[in-house]
């Protein structure tokens, strides 16, 4: 299919996915593929409303309509395999439970078709103020990791200039990350059941983001990482410092950057201070603001490194193989891509994890994730070049994803076709951004 065109399905509840059309999407799936669906599986709930789910996660009905798609092309012999690594402190018992996995090994029965259910984390954890105090060690994923290493251009930090203090990870061990991101190399370590598939369906939830201002197909490849602290979220400091943590020189970048960074490297490294530590942070959030509120750990729009991640990541999934290599740089890459965004509850406000519900009623299908992410932001009222994911994506040399221009991208309704400029008000809602990214991300903001 045509990686420019990505078709929207409008004015749809979850009860319609069993009748949508999908248009030959699939036929890209031979017997006897290897088909990883990636869901987004964050986490089990909001994060502080916990009986809502349906914002936050993709729909079992538009997964269970995928994975029958899929068994239907594969016919008799093959693997299937959805997988995610949701966030350290996500229950995968509460997310499971949300969907009817009995279901899917019926579709299998009777057929040589494997169907694996996997969670790629190796540790669970357990939280409290926002502080780990118990660990739980999980499989992870059944065939290890790959071990891949971008080198000079071939990766987005290429002549990025950290601050003093490097990038920020996963956790609060920052010498790692700036270890495997030293200047000349990029380490990220990858799933291997998923980099060795054929086909790579990604069936993200349409939200907001506070570090990259929206998660889509992009976005939701963090989840195929085995190991997080690899991934570099923001640069410490503020701008005197040449970070991106805070936007402006006010007493959280002088003062909470370098102190927190202190305090967590000495608490933290030791589970006998935790205690002591969930002290100090309720403390500290007295005195310098909560995060739902205030500004901090680049949850803004100059965020400059998120996107430099975001695009690493969708390289090595398209191009890379299950040997650590990337053995043709020339698009189209080697793996088969389908992204299928489940848009008809979507999140706004304060995503990933704890958006306010948006009934767009609308699911969004195409082959390329930046033709994808672009029209979801038109859809959400964003301006797609205001998206660092998406506008650095164009251009790109080496290991290019996005072959084509915004100008290219064609937006198809079942009526006709539209350039995003083109796309008409009906389609659109007006999303609310994450408050980092206010006054900024919104289309009719010149």
């Amino acid at each position: 299919m045509n990686p420019e065109l990505v078709t929207i399905y409008p004015g749809v509840s979850y009860q319609d996915i069993a009748d949508i059309d999908f248009s030959g999407l699939f036929d890209v799936i031979e017997p006897g593929n290897i088909v990883t669906v990636k869901p987004n599986w964050v986490k089990e709930s909001h994060a502080y409303r916990k009986d809502e789910w349906e914002q936050v996660i993709t729909h079992p009905s538009l997964l269970t309509r995928i994975i029958r798609e899929v068994v239907l092309k594969l016919n008799t012999h093959g693997t299937i395999r959805v997988i995610d690594g949701p966030h350290f402190d996500a229950s995968y018992s509460a997310i499971i439970a949300h969907y009817p996995v009995e279901q899917w090994k019926t579709f299998v029965e009777g057929t040589q078709i494997i169907l694996e259910i996997t969670d790629l984390r190796d540790e669970e954890f357990t939280m409290q103020d926002e502080i780990v105090i118990k660990k739980k060690a999980l499989p992870g994923d059944p065939r290890g990791s790959v071990l891949f290493n971008l080198k000079d251009d071939e990766s987005c930090f290429f002549n990025h200039n950290k601050s003093a203090r490097g990038y920020y990870g996963a956790y609060y061990d920052i010498t790692e990350t700036n270890r495997a991101h030293d200047g000349k190399n990029n380490l990220y370590k990858l799933s291997r059941s998923v980099i060795e598939s054929d086909v790579f369906i990604n069936v993200p939830k349409l939200k907001t983001h506070k570090k990259a201002g929206i998660t889509c197909c992009l976005k939701n490849l963090v989840g195929i990482n085995t190991y997080r602290n690899y991934l570099p979220h923001h640069s410490e400091g503020g701008p005197a410092q040449g970070g991106d943590q805070f936007p402006s020189e006010n007493i959280n970048a002088r003062l909470e950057g370098p102190v927190v960074a202190y305090v967590k490297q000495k608490f933290l490294a030791a589970d006998s201070h935790l205690t002591l530590f969930r002290y100090l942070k309720i403390i500290s959030r007295f005195f310098l603001g909560d995060t739902n509120k205030v500004v901090r750990s680049g949850n803004w729009h100059g965020n400059d490194t998120m996107w430099r991640t975001i695009i690493d990541l969708n390289k090595l999934l398209l191009y890379g193989n299950a040997s650590g290599e990337l053995p043709s740089g020339q698009f189209p890459a080697s793996k088969k891509y389908i992204g299928i965004v489940d848009g008809i509850i979507a999140g706004e406000g304060n995503g990933p994890m704890a958006p306010d519900s948006v009934n767009l009623h609308t699911l969004i299908a195409g082959t390329n994730p930046v033709a994808i992410d672009a029209v979801c932001a038109c859809l959400m009222g964003f301006d797609p070049s205001k998206i660092p994911s998406i506008k650095n994506a164009f251009g790109i040399e080496k290991f290019p994803i996005a072959p084509f221009s915004f100008q290219d991208i064609r937006i198809g309704t079942g009526e006709k076709q539209f350039q995003l400029s083109e796309l008409p008000q009906k389609y659109i809602h007006q999303f609310v951004p994450h408050f980092g990214w206010k006054n900024f991300i919104e289309a009719n903001n010149k």
